[in-house]
Formats: C-alpha cells, structure tokens, sequence
C-alpha cells in the first residue's frame, strides 16, 4: 500500500513542478484529456484482544489485556486516454501569373479544355509552351519551325559565297551626323594629375654617377650597354640571343639592339642514317654454323623479315655458344614469334643483351618473354618498351615486377612502368643487382692481385 502511495505522490509532485506548454499554433485545437478517479474505501476491521499475564515485584499474578483494531483502506483509481491531434495552419502566398491568381484554376480540367482545342490552336499552343522533356530531340522543342523546302546537301563553299554576296548587297545603315575628319565627338578623355608624392620619389631616384661616368656612359654604343646590362643581369632588358652573346664575348648580333626580336635557331641537319645493309639470309646461317666471330647482330629497322627468317633464326639461338648481343627494334615482331624467343632465351648460354624495342608484342608475351630471363643466367640487358600497347596495366606490372626481384643476373631493364610501386621495387632491385656484382668483381681482383703477389714471391724465392 505504502509503495503505490509514493507512486502517486512523486507523479503528483512532477505534475506540479512541470510547467505549462504552450501550443504551437494560434488554432490549435486539444483533444487529448486524462481523467484519474482515486477513490478510498475504508472497510472497518477486526478487534482482536491480547491477553498477557505478568508477575510484579510482590510475586502477584497481573493479566494485562489489549485490544488491536485493524483497518483496510482500499483505493480504486480510473484512467482514462483519448487520442490528441494538433492542426497546424501554414500561410503562404498563393501562385499568381501576370497579376491573377492561379488558386481558381486548381479544378479545371485540362483535358476536356485540350478536347475543345482544333488542331490549329494545339499547334500554336504548342509553339508557345516548352515541354521541358529531356527525350525529345532538339527539333521537337524548338518553336521555330521552318518552311522553306530543303535545297539539297549541304554545300559549305557556296554558302560562304551567298554569305558574302548577300553583305556586299546590302545598303549600310545611313549615319545620322557624318564622319568629319578632325571632329572629336564626345568627351575626350584626360588623363588625371598625378600626385606630387611620386613625383618627389621620382627625382630622388635619380643618381649622380660623377663626370667620369656619365661621360664614359654617354659615349657608349648601344652594343656595350647591352653588354653591360648582361653584366649587371638585367635579363629582362635584352633578348636570349644578346644575352648569350655579351656572356661568351662573341659581340652583338648585327641589326638587333633593344627592341630586337630573337628569331628562332635554325635546325642544325644531320644526315639521315643509312638503311641497315646487314644480309639476314647470311646472317641465320652464321648463327647457325656458330661463327665464332659474330658476337653483335644487329637487325633493327629492317621491315621485310618474314615469319619463316625468324623462326629460323631463333630455333639456331640455343645452339649458338659466342652471339652475346641481339637487337631487333622495329622488326615487327609479333605475339607468335616472341614466344619461340622467349623459349630460345631460356636455352641460350652467351646471350647477355636482347633488344626487341617497336615491335607489336602484347602485354602478357612481354611477361612470359621477363620469365624466361630466369633460366637465363647469363643476360644482364633487356629492352622490350614502345610495344603496341603503350599501358601495361596494374596486374602486367606486378607481375613483371615479381618476376624481376627473382632475377640475379639482370642489371637494365628498358620497359616503361606506370606506377610508383613497380617503378621503385624494380630499380631497387637492379641497384641491389649491380652492388653485388661488383663487390664480387672487386674480390675477384684482389684474389688475384694478391695470387700474382704470391707467385712472384716464390719466384724470388
């Protein structure tokens, strides 16, 4: 019982404190009311006697009796919820065109009006009224709609020439005063004062370099003011060409002086490089019967070499034990024949730098040509850049780039990598691969430095 009488008062004791809220709206309506009914019925309880015997100090028996009356207290409360709305009236300003307002139109119906129309008034309806649709084509939502009938195919030379014909036939707008020479019209335009403060500045720049020096400077030629204007490196007083002059003392060009225009430097011709006369046909066979003096081959730029002369030639590698260098930039080289390279170089035993530059090889035959590089042990160069595909891609990258930190022997590599990543890994890894091979070229002169050292001492000896 105690418990729901707390309740009931801590509700009570917010319902007090809580202040009043006020409505949203001017018009707002409440329908929400919370009815409580509490009400207390006492209902009258029980008498109960207590009898209880004590002994006092004279040792008599004394009976003490005491009546317990007992009453119930019940409380019956009714709470009654309805639902609340809120309406909340918004003004605005109602849509006007031209002045009138569009409110009294809300309950037409359009279609019934656009029913009434002829199709002469739907079409200058239409002309009037822009549709505003995406999917129709210019042409549709244009309101200019043309009459004349189509000339035929358009003739761009004979249109300039009705242009122009139809400007030169037509009369000038006649002027309403006429043009006389030496009248100034108008407001003529004065340029303001200009403040003394600047003036005083100006003067005070002013320098007095002595007699001896103003003499010396005016009778100079212009030549050497130039010349010692580039001393002093006053750059943006003369052009590129007196500049590069007075510095290296070759004197003024003649006919230039400060408002000399630089022209541009004449092209210097080199003579054009000869076709390569290296005989192919002779050249396989070489390969083939192992010449010991063919170590460079050198097959670039020559554009009729068939299928057949390349396959030959690459079958020949692996038998070759003295070619080192073989170049075939702008061959055409193309997926089919690169891969019998690519499996000519893993059997190669002498072959230390291959160039197939400018040819049509794809992405995935360059990987496969890099992975044949590690049977390879013994080629330190190659250059495979300026294929048909300019863009290796992220994936041909990484892969190249894998490959290539798995190569010991490799020391350049001329293919042009995109990203930063592949880019890095791979120089560091070739810097790595030069670093070692010459640490291993030093002890390898040192151990025989100090073998020679040896020998001689035995000698003497």
């Amino acid at each position: 019982m105690s418990d729901i009488e707390d309740v009931f008062g801590n509700e009570s004791a917010a319902a007090e404190e809580k202040p009043e809220e006020k409505p949203q709206a001017e018009d707002a309506e409440s329908k929400s009311s919370v009815v409580t009914e509490q009400k207390e019925e006492i209902i009258p309880g029980e008498t109960e006697k207590m009898i209880t015997e004590t002994i006092d100090e004279d040792g008599d028996v004394v009976e003490e009796t005491t009546e317990v009356t007992r009453k119930t207290v019940k409380r019956t409360m009714k709470i009654t919820e309805t639902s609340s709305t809120t309406k909340t009236t918004t003004l605005t300003t109602p849509a006007k065109l031209y002045g009138k307002d569009l409110s009294e139109y809300d309950d037409v119906d359009v279609e019934s009006l656009l029913a009434q129309l002829s199709p002469e008034e739907i079409t200058i309806l239409a002309k009037e009224v822009d549709p505003d649709d995406n999917f129709l084509p210019p042409n549709q939502r244009c309101s200019y709609e043309c009459t004349k009938e189509s000339t035929g195919p358009l003739n761009r030379k004979q249109l300039i020439e009705h242009i122009n014909k139809q400007a030169i036939e037509t009369p000038d707008q006649p002027e309403f005063e006429p043009f006389v020479q030496g009248t100034v019209r108008g407001k003529k335009w004065v340029p303001p004062p200009r403040d003394s403060r600047e003036l005083e500045v100006e003067e005070q720049i002013a320098i007095d370099l002595g007699d001896e020096y103003e003499h010396a400077l005016n009778d100079a030629t212009q030549e050497e003011i130039i010349d010692l204007a580039a001393i002093l490196g006053f750059h943006s007083m003369m052009n590129q060409d007196q500049y590069h002059a007075s510095l290296l003392n070759k004197g003024q060009p003649v006919g230039t002086g400060w408002d000399g225009i630089t022209k541009s430097t004449q092209q210097k011709l080199f003579p054009v490089d000869p076709p390569n006369s290296t005989d192919v046909e002779e050249s396989i066979k070489r390969v083939k019967d192992d010449d010991n003096k063919l170590i460079d081959l050198n097959l670039n730029n020559i554009k009729n070499i068939s299928d057949e002369k390349l396959e030959q030639l690459f079958n020949a590698l692996p038998q070759n034990e003295h070619l080192e260098v073989l170049s075939l930039t702008n061959v055409g080289l193309t997926d089919k024949t690169a891969l019998l390279l690519a499996e000519a170089i893993e059997k190669s035993k002498t072959l230390r730098v291959l160039n197939v530059e400018t040819n049509f090889i794809s992405p995935p035959v360059i990987v496969r040509l890099v992975q044949a590089l590690l049977k390879c042990h013994t080629i330190e160069e190659f250059r495979a850049s300026n294929q048909r595909s300019t863009v290796l891609g992220n994936k041909i990258e990484m892969e190249i780039t894998d490959l290539v930190e798995k190569n010991p022997s490799l020391l350049r590599l001329g293919l042009h990598l995109e990203f930063n990543d592949a880019r890095h890994r791979v120089a560091a890894h070739l810097q790595r691969n030069i670093d070692r091979i010459r640490k291993d070229l030093e002890l390898r002169l040192k151990f025989r430095f100090f073998n020679n050292l040896h020998r001689k001492s035995t000698r003497i000896q």
